[in-house]
C-alpha cells in the first residue's frame, strides 16, 4: 500500500503557521538571497542538517533524515490555509511501521507500507515518486553476487524498491488536484524482508556530487 506523505503529514500534526514562526538573522539573508519568506527560509533550515545550495527559488539541503532535497520537503500545496505550510513526517518509517501494524490489527491484513513524496532529481527535469518510508518490504535489494543472463556476476547493482513502487504509484496518485492519496499495489510479489527507505539514503561519504 501507497499512501501520499501530505495525507501522513496532515494526520501527524506537521502543518506551521507561518504567523508563529520568527526567522532567525541567517533564514533573513537566506530569504533575500533565494528570494522566499524568512519565515518559511527558517523552518526549512530548522528541518535540515546543511545547505548545499541557495539560488533564486530553491534551497537545496540534506534534510535531518538525510535526504538530499529542494526546501526539506516543504511546501504549501494541496494546503487549505494560504499562513500553513506542510512539513515530512518527522520519522517516516516509523509512521511506515505504525500504519503496517493499524492494517493488521483493524483489517487483518499484513503488507508492506511505503509514504510516497514528490522528488525532482539530479541530472533529471520533472518530478518523480520517491519512498520517504517504508515497512513491511526492503528499501533496496541487493543484487550483488547474482548472475546475469549471461552467467555475468553483478558487482553494482543495488535496486531502488521502494522508490520504484512509489514511482509506480505516483502515475496513478498524480501530482496536483487528483485527490489520490492512496493506491493498492497487488500481484508485486516482493521479497519477504522487512526494510525502510532509510536504506536509500547515499551515505554522504559516497556522494561524488558533493
Amino acid at each position: 500500500m501507497v499512501l501520499a506523505q501530505k495525507i501522513v503529514s496532515k494526520a501527524e500534526g506537521r502543518l506551521f503557521r507561518l504567523s508563529d514562526v520568527t526567522p532567525s538573522e541567517r533564514a533573513i539573508e537566506y530569504g533575500h538571497k533565494v528570494d522566499k519568506d524568512p519565515r518559511l527560509v527558517e523552518l526549512i533550515l530548522r528541518e535540515s542538517k546543511e545547505v548545499i545550495r541557495a539560488i533564486t527559488g530553491v534551497i537545496i539541503v540534506e534534510h535531518r533524515l538525510g535526504f538530499v532535497m529542494a526546501n526539506a520537503g516543504i511546501d504549501a500545496s494541496n494546503v487549505d490555509d494560504p499562513d500553513q505550510v506542510l512539513l515530512l513526517p518527522a520519522d517516516p518509517d516509523r509512521s511506515a511501521q505504525r500504519l503496517r501494524a493499524d492494517f493488521k490489527r483493524i483489517a487483518n491484513v499484513d503488507v508492506g507500507v511505503v509514504i510516497n513524496d514528490s522528488w525532482g532529481r539530479a541530472w533529471r527535469m520533472g518530478t518523480t515518486g520517491a519512498a520517504i518510508g517504508a515497512a513491511g518490504l526492503p528499501g533496496l535489494i541487493d543484487m550483488r553476487g547474482q548472475p546475469d543472463m549471461n552467467g555475468r556476476i553483478l558487482r553494482v547493482t543495488e535496486i531502488a524498491h521502494a522508490d520504484e513502487i512509489a514511482s509506480a504509484a505516483s502515475l496513478l496518485m498524480g501530482q496536483a488536484a487528483e485527490g489520490r492519496p492512496v493506491v493498492i499495489v497487488r500481484g508485486l510479489g516482493a521479497p519477504a524482508r522487512d526494510g525502510n527507505a532509510a536504506e536509500l539514503v547515499r551515505p554522504k561519504r559516497m556522494d561524488l556530487f558533493r
